[in-house]
């Protein structure tokens, strides 16, 4: 197939480029540094895309914040960059458009985790499930729990997984706040690019989740660490410190059942291959 992946600096694109390009042509879209130049702050006019692309994988994100710049530049990339999207892809006759959301876009307004990201990310989503189906365009979406990969080009919106990396390879204690052994769920790069490629080839359209299984929590994440380096500190819990609260999800298979993949890659698998992947590069 003729893959477009869109955001193609990002640390998603960049390893989807590496799993696909075996047995698909991958061409990679962004501002800069990309195969060709597509900046979605552009009018929808200046906008063009190769003839004859099969899927088009959308990845680009913004990740916002607090200020009015922040808010506003989240919803220009997510929002509307996301409409910009569906709209060439109309006009390019993609053949499939995937969309790479979040599972925060799931998150209800009395999370602690609940911010712009997560509305911008709900409402691109929205305009896409409504415009694609107006022009008959098959879209999936996609909403991966948090994302972790072999490189370090992750570490920047998962910062808890690299930090357990670091302490366990200098075989360092890790201190968790708080008493209580907090929840997370992770998925691994390799399973969501399996995920991507399955569902391509199965013609699954809608709305999914991705998650990992089983959720886990930090010191099942610390002692995965350890074990895959071989460290031997210690995990302790910092209980002057307030607790740090759960972000996990309501579970879906209904994906997997219909691409009959499930992900394979635990916490502790993932580890080892991070280990092996930084041995490598030195």
């Amino acid at each position: 197939m003729n893959i477009l992946i869109v955001g193609g600096n990002s640390a998603m694109a960049i390893s989807l480029k590496e799993y696909y390009s075996p047995r698909h042509n991958i061409i990679t879209a962004g501002r800069k540094k990309c195969d060709i130049e597509l900046d979605l702050s552009k009018s929808i006019d200046d906008l063009i895309l190769p003839k004859n692309i099969d899927v088009l994988i959308h990845t680009a994100a913004n990740f916002g914040g607090r200020s009015y710049q922040e808010i506003m530049d989240a919803e220009e990339v997510n929002v509307l960059g996301t409409i910009k999207i569906c709209e060439i892809a109309k006009k390019s006759n993609i053949k499939h458009l995937i969309i790479i959301s979040s599972m925060s876009a799931s998150l209800p307004e009395n999370s602690l985790y609940y911010n712009i990201y997560a509305i911008s990310k709900r409402h691109a989503e929205e305009v896409a499930l409504l415009y694609c189906k107006e022009h008959s365009l098959p879209l999936t979406v996609l909403r991966p729990s948090q994302i972790y990969g072999n490189f370090d080009n992750f570490r920047l919106h998962q910062p808890l997984i690299y930090l357990m990396l670091d302490k366990a390879k200098k075989n360092e204690d890790i201190t968790i706040y708080g008493s209580k052994d907090a929840l997370r769920n992770y998925i691994h790069m390799d399973d969501l690019s399996k995920i991507i490629e399955k569902t391509i080839l199965n013609k699954v359209v809608g709305l999914y989740s991705c998650l990992y299984p089983e959720n886990q929590s930090y010191s099942q994440i610390a002692k995965a660490a350890f074990l895959a380096f071989g460290a031997s500190a210690n995990i302790i819990f910092n209980k002057e410190k307030d607790d740090i609260p759960d972000n996990i999800f309501k579970g879906d298979n209904s994906l997997y059942e219909k691409i009959k993949y499930y992900p394979e890659i635990s916490i502790y698998e993932g580890f080892k291959k991070m280990k092996k992947t930084s041995e490598k590069i030195k």
